[in-house]
């Protein structure tokens, strides 16, 4: 069934772990960590709504300075989340620049900062380009049941996890995926078009049922149209499922307690992006460093029940020994390899 959104890594498994997220028949994408991020066109980056940050060590965040040249002037409004500080941190880095120009600019860039804190509490700010990135307050707002985003076709969950520090791991979830069934649209003589799209947003958004669809289609006798709802609609040419689910974790130690954190964040989830970091092997260095084995980043697959799993993050001790530790977290996890570039 097509799904919402496709999403793939930014780099390979040894390169810093980031993963961009373009959405299906929109001109728009998400992304998540901020590290090397050069192998992202500048097309891509101007799609970004939404970045997730997991933490701001340089390898998940160092890719601020080169987002924001290639945006500024050219986009206005992006929102980014992260966790403790995050707020500070991003005017820190906004703040290492001079402005004196920026306010002539044609469009005024606008970046909204989500700080969730270990408390519950999601801070906000806002950094206009208009005001040279002066740090204005907005209102926080509490997270419920782990939601940092919601929209109406899609929401972002995130539970921390530690690395000796806070960490955040993401569930980004398509609440529906909708699926034109052809056998039926075509026992109704319809072909597709515009209305299709029209008719699968409203399904997806949970439109009311008496929303008119206006239907235009042609075929041997010429071209028709007729006006018909939402409610008549549905069920005549659209099969609805659940969506698809995608978990992102990187950098965090083997405790039962994240373990537990993440199960109850990423039960069933479809794609699991998971760092793998050394070999089983290598654990006890695993653990001094506050990374997973590949075994381990198996282990927690197979604990949250994860269809498919993809391992990254690879410490550069093992280039050119990716399939080792692929087939480490594999083997840990009892699913398929999956088909990556290592």
């Amino acid at each position: 069934m097509r799904t919402l959104f496709d999403h793939q890594p930014v780099n390979d498994s040894f390169g810093d772990s980031a993963l961009y997220v373009d959405f299906r028949d929109e001109r728009r994408g998400l992304l998540i960590d901020l590290g090397d991020i050069r192998a992202l066109p500048p097309r891509k980056l101007l799609r970004l709504s939404h970045i997730f940050v997991t933490h701001t060590h340089m390898d998940h965040f160092s890719g601020f300075d080169h987002w924001l040249a290639v945006v500024l002037a050219r986009k206005a409004r992006v929102t980014l989340h992260g966790g403790p500080n995050f707020i500070a941190q991003v005017e820190h880095k906004l703040r290492a620049y001079t402005w004196n120009v920026v306010q002539r600019y044609a469009v005024a860039l606008g970046i909204e900062v989500l700080e969730i804190d270990t408390d519950g509490l999601i801070r906000r700010a806002r950094f206009m380009s208009s005001t040279a990135f002066r740090r204005e307050e907005l209102e926080p707002v509490a997270m419920v049941q782990d939601v940092i985003h919601d929209e109406p076709t899609f929401r972002v969950r995130a539970r921390f996890v530690d690395h000796e520090m806070p960490c955040l791991a993401f569930s980004l979830e398509e609440k529906a995926a909708v699926r034109v069934a052809p056998d039926r649209l075509a026992a109704m003589g319809f072909t597709t078009g515009a209305w299709l799209r029209e008719l699968k947003h409203a399904v997806l958004t949970n439109a009311p049922g008496d929303t008119p669809i206006h239907v235009e289609w042609n075929d041997q006798h010429g071209a028709h149209a007729e006006t018909r709802s939402v409610d008549e609609l549905r069920p005549l040419v659209l099969d609805v499922a659940p969506g698809e689910r995608v978990g992102y974790v990187t950098d965090l130690r083997f405790t039962e307690a994240n373990v537990q954190a993440l199960v109850e964040l990423l039960a069933g989830v479809d794609t699991l992006y998971i760092e793998s970091v050394f070999l089983e092997a290598d654990a006890a260095h695993a653990k001094r460093k506050n990374h997973l084995t590949a075994r381990q980043a198996g282990e927690i697959a197979r604990r949250v029940g994860a269809r498919s799993l993809v391992p990254m993050h690879h410490s550069p001790r093992y280039e050119g020994r990716g399939d080792e530790l692929v087939a480490e977290a594999v083997a840990a996890w009892g699913g398929r390899p999956p088909d990556q570039k290592v």
